[in-house]
């Protein structure tokens, strides 16, 4: 299981549901226990708990997150795989962005289902189809170059989509299965945040291409994975020079599913 820090899973998520619409098969109006697994910070279970009568319990492996969620919504440390609840505790359980970083999606799925007397649902990426648009023209084909490299490189299916994970379900036994396309935009421009600026130093110092060094190189040569790199400092450097002059603007689009497969 990759882990993830808090502030990666505030940053990543700010704005996510500001449209809740691909939620509407939860029918979150009718239920009254709803289980947020691999809940991190509780991002998604605060929706849920917005948007639910009854009561939304996160439960996680990680106790640093689950220590920043707990101030939203009771929760649980528990595994994916093994779920400290008895059969049927929920009338719905779901995750955002959990099948994706699991070795065994169809295990977890099952578990789900376990726990559940209705619903399960998964909110996950396919982070092989984020596209990105910038005033540094570098910036999108480097940033697919990279992309493609670390889908290649992760050992776990982060491309689940809709597609992989309604076939998850399905392998996992859950009927009616229905999927919703939700589309996350996340866009700089001025005036610039804090963590924008920081966004782009890092950039200059091709400081997230370190991070992921070990994923990166296999699919890209050592040699290749130096070439990116230089050119990920230079056009870093290109977005700093832009922000000083306040002409930077760049938009990102991820596209999320949204499945639910009935018990």
């Amino acid at each position: 299981m990759r882990e993830f820090s808090a502030d990666y899973l505030r940053r990543t998520r700010d704005g996510m549901w500001d449209s809740r619409d691909a939620l509407a098969d939860l029918d979150l109006d009718s239920r009254r226990r709803v289980l947020d697994v691999g809940c991190g910070t509780g991002e998604l279970a605060r929706v849920l708990a917005d948007e639910t009568p009854g009561e939304v319990v996160g439960t996680d492996a990680d106790p640093r997150l689950l220590s920043v969620a707990a101030e939203f919504v009771p929760c649980v440390a528990g595994d994916a795989h093994r779920l400290p609840f008895p059969d049927d505790t929920f009338d719905l359980v779901v995750c955002q962005a959990l099948l994706i970083n699991l070795p065994d999606p169809i295990r977890a799925v099952r578990e789900f289902a376990r726990v559940s007397s209705d619903l399960v649902a998964a909110v996950e990426p396919d982070n092989s189809a984020v596209s990105v648009e910038s005033t540094v023209p570098e910036e999108r084909t480097l940033s697919r170059k990279a992309r493609d490299a670390y889908v290649e490189g992760t050992t776990t299916d982060i491309t689940l989509g809709g597609d992989g994970t309604r076939e998850v379900f399905r392998t996992a036994g859950l009927d009616e299965i229905t999927t919703r396309a939700h589309h996350h935009a996340k866009t700089v421009e001025p005036p610039y945040s804090t963590r924008d600026v920081e966004a782009a130093k890092r950039k200059a110092t091709a400081g997230a291409l370190a991070d992921k060094r070990d994923t990166l190189v296999g699919p890209l040569s050592p040699d290749e994975y130096e070439d990116l790199r230089a050119g990920w400092r230079k056009m870093g450097h290109a977005v700093v020079d832009q922000m000083q002059t306040d002409d930077y603007r760049r938009a990102e689009v991820v596209p999320f599913y949204v499945t639910s497969g009935r018990v």
